[in-house]
């Protein structure tokens, strides 16, 4: 590995870190293969450059990323390693010096699901012990849920704001929770970040049952792409030519060999066993297809994340990074398909996405076991009503199932759940439960007459 690349990886691990961290515990975290002395040099260069703050003297030293994407001389984000500086040199050379390339349908071809991989094990590993939310117990999408005003604000906001969108964030929070428009923008933004939230929310929604598929990435794109392109182009694969600009690339033109493409990419992705792996690969092969007129880079972010959200990790909400940086990344996988450069901005936007969310969790402060055991506490409640249980009969039955559903250090709270649930359905909150309003209806009569009876 190269100085640049060294760096690199002790850059990934401080961006992880939400509090500053000494040199030892820096060496326990990075793992194996390291010397404390050549990582106290790298962190002395980071330092220099002004990606790593040094916080306190000798033995209370402490080192934390200091956020800044600096750039190098040859204007591309330090984030690159060595081998993605190359590719990117090659696609900044001036249009006339590149050779016009074809869509390569060996390339797709050659890859074999879980034999051949973009990311190499070691930055899997680090993905996985970074992203990971929940336990394997907690439904899928469970961690989405927990996080979905956060989510859908900086997915919508960065995807846009790749595509040239001028919204800022605080524009976005303000669209997005509150309906606010930013004066003097366009009504094509709006739309662009609206959609995005019902894209988001499509996936966080059916995270349970989702699987990746044809017709799944096209329902992405339909979503997003709602009133931005003409109604047959919804949704549906292109029936006409496309160029890309900045690039030699030429995709694909023959409608049928688009959809067979398409078909043959969900098909190997679902294959797929890695969460990390899928993601990156959806994110190379459909931005690379250009199966649709428009919004296809769009839809490969958010196909990127279906793994993610079902397997309740960290999503990719591809933060820090630069637009041109994330051009240049494209062009080297439409020109060379080099997926290198767009691994190296994948995984440093999300190692710092994994610490900026941990940090929105804790300021939410949300209810984690009514989170964690939803459906259990469903089921609770389903139960409660559809067997008429009131009074006692109802507390015991609740702390019963509390006994055997939920590990003993959440039973009070998960119990609590339960009455407070009880205590304030209504109609509106049916939906999920399999309980009839005529059924609640009885219920809520055998309990009103109760309570009169306890009053009087």
């Amino acid at each position: 590995m190269s100085l640049r690349d060294n760096k690199m990886a002790v850059l990934r691990q401080l961006g992880l870190e939400s509090e500053p961290i000494s040199l030892t515990e820096l060496m326990q975290k990075m793992g194996e293969g390291y010397k404390e002395r050549s990582v106290r040099r790298w962190l002395g260069h980071l330092v220099e450059e002004g990606t790593v703050k040094r916080i306190g003297q000798k033995r209370g030293t402490k080192y934390i990323a200091s956020g800044r994407v600096v750039q190098a001389s040859n204007e591309v984000s330090s984030c690159f390693g060595s081998a993605s500086l190359e590719a990117i040199q090659i696609v900044k050379r001036p249009l006339f010096e590149r050779q016009p390339v074809a869509y390569a349908d060996e390339w797709l071809d050659s890859y074999q699901p879980n034999a051949t991989f973009y990311l190499p094990e070691t930055l899997r590993k680090q993905l996985q012990a970074s992203g990971k939310r929940a336990s394997n117990q907690d439904p899928a999408g469970t961690y989405a849920h927990q996080i979905f005003n956060r989510l859908i604000i900086d997915l919508s906001y960065n995807s846009s704001r790749l595509e040239g969108n001028t919204y800022s964030l605080l524009d976005t929070e303000r669209l997005l929770l509150h309906g606010d428009t930013a004066e003097g923008k366009l009504d094509e933004e709006k739309v662009m970040i609206l959609n995005h939230k019902e894209a988001i929310r499509y996936l966080v929604d059916t995270a349970s049952r989702i699987e990746v598929s044809r017709n799944v990435i096209c329902t992405l794109h339909y979503l997003l792409s709602d009133g931005l392109l003409e109604a047959s182009e919804v949704g549906k694969v292109r029936k006409h030519g496309v160029r890309i600009g900045g690039s030699t690339y030429l995709p694909f033109e023959d409608p049928k060999r688009l959809d067979e493409q398409l078909e043959k990419i969900a098909r190997k992705a679902a294959q797929i066993r890695d969460p990390y792996e899928q993601s990156v690969f959806l994110l190379v092969h459909v931005s690379y297809l250009q199966a649709f007129a428009d919004v296809n880079k769009r839809t490969a972010r958010l196909s990127a994340n279906i793994s993610l959200i079902k397997g309740n990790l960290v999503p990719a909400a591809f933060s820090d990074v630069p637009v041109e940086d994330y051009m240049s990344a494209m062009i080297a996988i439409y020109e060379l398909q080099d997926v290198r450069p767009l691994v190296d901005l994948y995984v440093y936007s999300y190692l710092r996405s994994c610490a900026a969310y941990d940090s929105t969790v804790k300021v939410m402060g949300f209810d984690e076991v009514r989170v964690r055991y939803r459906q259990e506490r469903r089921t609770v409640v389903r139960e409660v009503i559809l067997q008429r249980l009131v009074g006692e009969a109802m507390r015991a039955f609740v702390n019963a199932e509390a006994d055997t559903r939920v590990p003993g250090a959440a039973r009070t709270d998960f119990t609590e759940d339960i009455l407070e649930d009880l205590e304030q359905i209504d109609e509106s909150r049916l939906v999920g439960l399999g309980v009839t309003v005529e059924q609640l209806n009885v219920w809520q009569r055998l309990r009103d007459q109760l309570n009169r009876g306890e009053n009087e």
